[in-house]
């Protein structure tokens, strides 16, 4: 199942139409998956950058064409001759060179652009892929385990870096090859897989789609993050009816906001937000996201 194939059972569930996920899980992988709806996609453009958090396998002894077990081996497998020479120590050693801001070759069979089309799809054509570094930054990365071939590992991992070419490119250090043989996603910003739901929760918990009622509203909002706790580096301030005009009309308002903050979530009751707006000058803010 692919990111898109989530969003498309998610549109039948719910019989909404405007869906977005923040971030693409590669097929092979599991985990959370924050999804916006509605209103809400219009949101998308300040969750880019979040952090995320995996939990996985990396298999040493050979690489593979895409960094991961779903792609073609590049070699033989050298595991059984080189198995007594990579120990736990040596994989931690080299894994300690993963950290802070780095320089990383993004896989060839990745969603990167390349003239205007998904690396991935040149890939598969035979088609030259000519990428660019990017500069991505590694939190944490700590090896837990060597189990034969196998070593388990977490790792918090800035936007828009592989955990495929970390593993790809631990393999290269160590001599010996490797790819990324299991992946779980355990938070992407501050949607944490603990807090996630199934789709078969979801399909359960709404029922018919086609009902149209108020009740399924009211399921749908049970499982979904609180609007006032999204985006928690934006205050929340609640507005009075005047402003609200005002900024649903794309003009400034002054809101009761005294924080100093450069954006807010500007609400129209406990659980309505109407607007994201930006500081123009003490209490002075023009609507920058309009909700409706």
């Amino acid at each position: 199942m692919t990111s898109h194939d989530v969003v498309n059972r998610l549109r039948r569930i719910t019989g909404e139409r405007s869906i977005g996920h923040l971030g693409t899980l590669d097929p092979m992988a599991t985990g959370v998956l924050p999804l916006l709806m509605g209103k809400y996609t219009r949101l998308a453009q300040y969750f880019s950058a979040a952090e995320k958090c995996y939990c996985g396998d990396i298999r040493f002894g050979f690489a593979t064409d895409t960094y991961d077990a779903d792609g073609e081996p590049a070699g033989p497998d050298c595991w059984p001759e080189r198995s007594t020479a990579i120990t736990l120590d040596r994989v931690r050693a080299a894994a300690e060179r993963f950290h802070g801001e780095i320089e990383q070759m993004p896989p060839q069979f990745s969603a990167k652009k390349v003239d205007g089309q998904p690396a991935y799809k040149r890939a598969r054509e035979g088609k030259p892929v000519e990428l660019k570094p990017v500069r991505i930054r590694i939190d944490a990365f700590e090896i837990l385990a060597l189990e034969g071939p196998a070593a388990s590992f977490t790792i918090d991992i800035s936007s828009g870096g592989y955990v495929r070419s970390v593993a790809h490119e631990l393999g290269q250090e160590l001599g010996c090859g490797a790819h990324l043989s299991r992946l779980r996603r355990t938070r992407a910003g501050m949607f944490a897989l603990e807090d996630a739901h199934t789709l078969e929760e979801l399909e359960a918990l709404v029922g018919n789609p086609g009902a149209g009622n108020a009740t399924l509203a009211a399921n749908i909002d049970a499982v979904c993050v609180h609007p006032r706790l999204l985006l928690p580096e934006m205050p929340s301030v609640t507005a009075d009816t005047m402003s609200l005009g005002r900024l649903r009309n794309g003009a400034q308002a002054n809101l009761p906001e005294f924080s100093g903050a450069s954006l807010v979530k500007v609400f129209a009751g406990p659980r309505e937000l109407a607007a994201i707006a930006k500081r123009v000058a003490g209490t002075l803010f023009q609507p920058v996201v309009v909700m409706g």
